[in-house]
């Protein structure tokens, strides 16, 4: 936090900066809003690079940091949130050094998850770039090592949630396709949704996998943790009880225009953001 505000203080410096490639962090912006409704928050989507899924991890870190450099420039956020797990997993390191601001990133919920589980056979459903890092396994090797971790890799989910929050409509066949790895292992107890947008369609994802007869999964995300994360940095620095003042505009940046037709700004408005603002910079 910077040095000239009093940590007494109530009232932020800046707003909270929740960043990702897509629409996926707005399942860590809603863990935030449960836990402190008042949080200002603004949140920020490279979608003119989405998705990162699919890039590789030299081309992802310069991205990302120019990418974020200039949203701290534009935004002057006091915390950034960077709720993509394909961004935590490749440049966190260097986006530490890259802001003088805290940095809290999310990773995939291997830790709690083998905490969870009763069978020992746990699930991480995450993007085929985040199961084949060697950061993901150095997780599953550290705190689930005497558990059986199966891996899933899955592009068409992120695809299919951005679909959901922008109004169209998933089919459950689609969904159960790509769960079907998870329901072939009878002794799977706790599947962990290792994509921040996972969560956004996990409730139709239960019913799936309920109907074809997994009733006994227990699913777990990074949401809360990341939520808790933020309060207790907030709490340490003097704000117990942040408020939201009137010059914060609850807005979401985007790194490319939307179509005319896009329902995504109605999305974003349950959401809590209802100004869309392009981060035009010729650096990105």
């Amino acid at each position: 936090m910077p040095a000239n505000i009093p940590m007494t203080s109530q009232v932020l410096p800046g707003p909270i900066l929740v960043f990702d490639s897509g629409v996926g962090g707005l399942s860590v912006v809603q863990a935030l809003r449960e836990r402190m409704p008042d949080l200002p928050l603004v949140y920020a989507c490279d979608n003119a690079a989405f998705p990162y899924g699919l890039k590789s991890d030299i081309w992802l870190k310069q991205r990302v940091a120019s990418v974020i450099r200039c949203l701290i420039s534009e935004i002057q956020p006091c915390l950034l949130v960077v709720a993509c797990n394909t961004a935590s997993t490749v440049a966190l390191p260097e986006l530490r050094e890259l802001c003088s601001i805290p940095v809290v990133g999310v990773v995939p919920a291997i830790k709690p998850a083998a905490l969870m589980t009763r069978s020992g056979h746990i699930a991480l459903l995450a993007t085929q770039g985040t199961i084949s890092r060697p950061y993901t396994q150095q997780l599953i090797d550290e705190f689930a090592a005497d558990c059986e971790v199966l891996k899933v890799g899955s592009n068409q989910l992120v695809q299919l949630a951005e679909i959901h929050l922008a109004g169209g409509e998933v089919a459950d066949a689609q969904l159960l396709e790509i769960l079907q790895p998870l329901l072939a292992e009878p002794r799977l107890d706790t599947v962990v949704l290792g994509c921040t947008h996972f969560p956004l369609l996990q409730p139709q994802l239960v019913r799936v996998a309920e109907a074809a007869g997994a009733q006994h999964w227990q699913w777990i995300d990074s949401g809360a943790a990341i939520a808790r994360r933020v309060l207790h940095l907030l709490s340490n620095a003097g704000y117990s009880n942040p408020c939201c003042p009137d010059s914060f505009v609850r807005s979401c940046w985007l790194t490319a225009t939307l179509d005319t037709n896009s329902q995504l700004p109605e999305s974003l408005l349950r959401f809590g953001f209802d100004h869309l603002q392009v981060l035009n910079h010729p650096s990105i």
